[in-house]
Formats: C-alpha cells, sequence, structure tokens
C-alpha cells in the first residue's frame, strides 16, 4: 500500500489555489465586462489542475514529454476558443485571457516542479496586473514620448553606463570613485523622474511631500536640486509652496536620519545631540506644513498637471556630480594636510556635499577616543553647513517664488541651530 505523500497533496491544493485566484478575478471581468467569453473560476482551476497533474506524472514517470504535451494541447484549445470567440465578437480582440490561462497552466506544473514559492508569488503578481487594467491604463495615458525617452535614458544609464565605470577611487588621494559619481548622477535624475510621476499620479501637493519624504532618505541635497530646478517649470505660487514644503520635508529627514545613525553606532553621543538636532527638525516640519497648509489648502487650488514638464536631465544631474567630486577632493585634502584641530573646517566641508560620511567619522571618533563634546559641535557645523549649502541650491537653481520662501526658511532653520547651541 502506497504511503500518504502530504507534500503532493499540498502542492496540488497550491496549484488549484493559483487557478482559483486568477480565475476569480477573470470570471468578475467576464461577468461585468465581456458575457460569454472564454474561461472564468472552474476553468481556471481546471487549468491549474491539468499543469499540476501532468507535471506530476511527467515526474513519476520521469519524462517531460506528458507536461510539454498538456501545455501545447492547451494551447491549441484556448487558440480554438480565441478563434471562434472573435468570429462572433470581432470588437473582442485581447488576449489577456488566453494569455493567462496557459500561465496558470504553467504555474500548477511549477509547483509541482518545486517552485511552489515563487508560482504563489507569480500568481499573486499575475491576480494583480489583471485587478489593476483600469489603473495601469490610466497611467499610460498620463504619459507622453518625453516621459517614455526619460525612463529609457535613466536605464540606459544605470544598467548599460553604471556596469562598465570602476568602483574604486581613481586619484592620488583615493577621493573620486566614478562609479559612486555616476550613482549620485542616476540618482538624482531618478528623484527628478519620480518626483514628477508621483506629481501626476498624486496631485501637486501630495505628490511633491511623498517625494520629498523619499527622497530625503537618500539625499536631501539631491532632492534640494531636483526639486528647485522642477521650480522653473511651474511658477505660480502654489506651485512654490508645495516644492517648499516637500524641500523641506527631505531636510527634515535629514535630521532624523543623523540622530538615528549615531544612536545605532554609538548612543552616549546622540545624549550630545539629541537636543540641538530634535528641535531644528520640529522647527523644519513646522516650517513644511506650513508650506503644505498654503500649497493644498491656504487657496483655492488650479491644477495644472496637462502643462507640467518633466524635469529630468542626466546633464543637469551631471555637473552636480562635477561639483560634489571637486568638494570631495577638497575635504581629502584638507583631511591629508591639515591638522588634527581643523576638525570643523573638515566637518564644514564635508557638509557641503553629504552629511552621512562625516556622521559616522564623528561617530567613530567619539567611540574610539570619548571626545563626544568635540564630535557632536563638529555633527552641528555640518549640519549647518549643508543647510546652508541646500540652501544656495535653491537660489541659485530655483525659481524666484520658491527663493524667497526658502531663504527665509533657511534662515531661520541656521538661526535657531546657532541660537540653541548658543543657548546650552
Amino acid at each position: 500500500m502506497a504511503e500518504f505523500d502530504v507534500v503532493a497533496v499540498r502542492n496540488f491544493l497550491l496549484a488549484l489555489a493559483i487557478g482559483a485566484l486568477v480565475g476569480i478575478e477573470r470570471e468578475k471581468h467576464k461577468t461585468t465586462e465581456h458575457p460569454g467569453t472564454f474561461g472564468g473560476l472552474r476553468t481556471f482551476i481546471l487549468i491549474a489542475q491539468v499543469g499540476a497533474v501532468s507535471a506530476w506524472l511527467s515526474i513519476h514517470l520521469q519524462s517531460p514529454w506528458l507536461f510539454i504535451s498538456a501545455v501545447l494541447a492547451l494551447s491549441l484549445v484556448v487558440i480554438t476558443a480565441y478563434v471562434l470567440e472573435n468570429r462572433q465578437q470581432p470588437a473582442a480582440l485581447g488576449l489577456t485571457t488566453e494569455i493567462s490561462a496557459i500561465t496558470v497552466c504553467l504555474l500548477g506544473g511549477a509547483v509541482m516542479f518545486g517552485y511552489a514559492e515563487l508560482a504563489v508569488a507569480l500568481a499573486i503578481l499575475t491576480s494583480a496586473i489583471l485587478t489593476f487594467k483600469q489603473p495601469l491604463h490610466g497611467l499610460v495615458s498620463k504619459l507622453d514620448t518625453s516621459d517614455l525617452y526619460a525612463g529609457s535614458k535613466l536605464l540606459l544609464a544605470t544598467f548599460i553606463i553604471l556596469p562598465l565605470l570602476p568602483d574604486h577611487a581613481v586619484d592620488p588621494w583615493l577621493a573620486l570613485n566614478p562609479y559612486k559619481l555616476w550613482l549620485l548622477v542616476i540618482l538624482i535624475s531618478a528623484l527628478s523622474l519620480l518626483g514628477y510621476i508621483a506629481v501626476r499620479l498624486l496631485g501637486a501637493a501630495r505628490g511633491t511631500a511623498l517625494a520629498g519624504l523619499a527622497g530625503g532618505l537618500v539625499s536631501s541635497t539631491a532632492v534640494s536640486m531636483s526639486m528647485a530646478r522642477q521650480s522653473k517649470t511651474e511658477v505660480d505660487d502654489d506651485a512654490a509652496d508645495k516644492l517648499a514644503s516637500g524641500i523641506l520635508l527631505a531636510w527634515l529627514v535629514m535630521f532624523v536620519r543623523v540622530m538615528v545613525t549615531v544612536a545605532l553606532v554609538y548612543l552616549p553621543l546622540l545624549t550630545q545631540i539629541w537636543l540641538p538636532f530634535s528641535l531644528m527638525a520640529l522647527f523644519t516640519a513646522a516650517l513644511a506644513g506650513f508650506f503644505y497648509w498654503r500649497g493644498n489648502a491656504g487657496r483655492q487650488i488650479k491644477q495644472r498637471q496637462d502643462n507640467l514638464s518633466n524635469p529630468f536631465s542626466l546633464w543637469a544631474a551631471s555637473k552636480f556630480a562635477l561639483l560634489f567630486a571637486l568638494v570631495l577632493l577638497t575635504v581629502k585634502l584638507t583631511q591629508h594636510y591639515a591638522p588634527a584641530e581643523g576638525v570643523y573646517l573638515v566637518a564644514a566641508l564635508a557638509g557641503l556635499t553629504d552629511v552621512d560620511a562625516i556622521t559616522l567619522s564623528m561617530t567613530e571618533l567619539a567611540r574610539q577616543n570619548n571626545q563626544l563634546s568635540l564630535s557632536a559641535a563638529a555633527l552641528l557645523v555640518a549640519v549647518l553647513s549643508n543647510t546652508l549649502v541646500k540652501g544656495l541650491l535653491v537660489m541659485t537653481l530655483g525659481s524666484v517664488l520658491l527663493r524667497r520662501k526658502l531663504m527665509l526658511a533657511t534662515g531661520l532653520i541656521l538661526l535657531a541651530g546657532i541660537v540653541i547651541v548658543w543657548v546650552a
């Protein structure tokens, strides 16, 4: 008497569940949009069973041809059904259901061949693609040719050019890494493109805020640059308020990111910086909220998304990367030739581009030499320097309206940080 195979039973049930998952969506589609067309809930469950049974038999008979023959036979049935349906309904020329049926058969077989987790994940993805038909079509309708060109350029820069660059320093001071510099170009360009897409999908206020928060997790400097450039294409006061809010939200994330990094690497240093950093973060959050309110609810909003242009530019991002490389080289030279007491100068120079590297450096200095006060002061210098540079970036690249708003905000944040340190 053969033993009860629990694994085989489980796999058969998973295959049937895959058929049901896709079949439910197709049944709904068949009922509401195309009555009388091929494929519903029961059909897809049986198709998954065909794939599973033929794969199970192929394994036990040690011949893949049984499974291959089953898939080919099913494909023939599906094609026949497609031809017959389109003779009756010439306007219904979609192949979605037919392709889904073949996919479900293959996924049913994949479960039996030992790829259950992957098959289930692909089944969920297939069902999601079918379910979100309208949003996906709506997304495509909002894209124009320039958006497709921008996406293609970004993919080319990421997957063709980036792997060809050396991932090591190419100068005597070990400051310039071509791979990381080009990665910065990709980051700035991607943030511009993603922010533009978010605005198109979610509206100007919510899309810009989301882009600022997400971009701040990676580089608040890059967010400042991309949104400042975007302000040149949206010249009304509402748009400037929304962009100011997005930029300040990225700065807010930067303050929080520094505190979290310090807490994870060397917690005692956090006791020295939490007060000034927390107050500057709260101040920045209040300003971001104020500009968000002005841009979203403070006055009547006029949607201008039809005239919104894509701010994506590899060349503009490349120019910023060249400036970034120059600053990196300056920092390295200062670290190499300046005496130990030049730590504040190094912190100020490092803050011109990014605060992550100096945060880790000062945290390590505090941990190894127990110089909490020196490290905390250097971190504050770096953050104030970084905030000043981002403000200057907006002053240089942004529209007149955005400059006015960020000039005031930058001044208030810097003043708050200096006053807090002075009083403390």
